[in-house]
């Protein structure tokens, strides 16, 4: 159903396309990322720093890749450390409410356990995006506290033992 690579320089392209194309959905539910991200020097700038912390092992980024091979959506593992990471995630409009963010979610665990070496990994949305909700639980992810995510109400999860399937006890 999707695909998942991980970032590169060549996504840029169609990177900031889907940025651009979706801005006002996603800011529906997250804190815009500002005009200055969306011109191609700030996004150029901003897609470097991406890539360098990528190359430190700081970040693990990734595009989504729909059947046709078109960007659709991302998927990003923030601040290694200690064996967790934060996880982020984002899907376009037009992808949206067709279990692809579930099964980027889905993907990316396996390679935090397999390939990263992580063994859990936190999460925060805000309380009015319950589709996000939707799939962080449906991922193993358990609410653990309340908390604020760019200035508006939300809630935090965690999925330890990363190794094992969603629904394993």
């Amino acid at each position: 159903m999707v695909t998942l690579e991980p970032l590169r320089a060549d996504h840029a392209d169609a990177l900031l396309a889907f940025e651009r194309e979706n801005r006002a959905y996603f800011a529906r539910t997250v804190p815009d990322r500002g005009d200055a991200f969306f011109t191609a020097a700030g996004f150029a700038a901003r897609l470097q720093a991406l890539l360098d912390e990528q190359h430190a092992r700081v970040c693990r980024f990734h595009v989504v890749l729909g059947e046709d091979g078109e960007l659709i959506g991302r998927v990003n593992l923030m601040d290694l450390a200690d064996g967790t990471a934060e996880l982020g995630y984002r899907v376009g409009e037009q992808a949206a409410g067709r279990g692809v963010a579930t099964a980027a979610v889905t993907q990316v665990c396996r390679l935090a356990a397999t390939d990263y070496g992580l063994t859990s990994l936190t999460a925060r949305t805000t309380l009015d995006n319950p589709a996000s909700m939707r799939v962080l639980t449906r991922n193993g992810f358990i609410r653990v506290e309340n908390t604020m995510v760019g200035g508006q109400p939300g809630v935090r999860y965690v999925r330890r033992s990363l190794d094992a399937s969603p629904d394993s006890p």
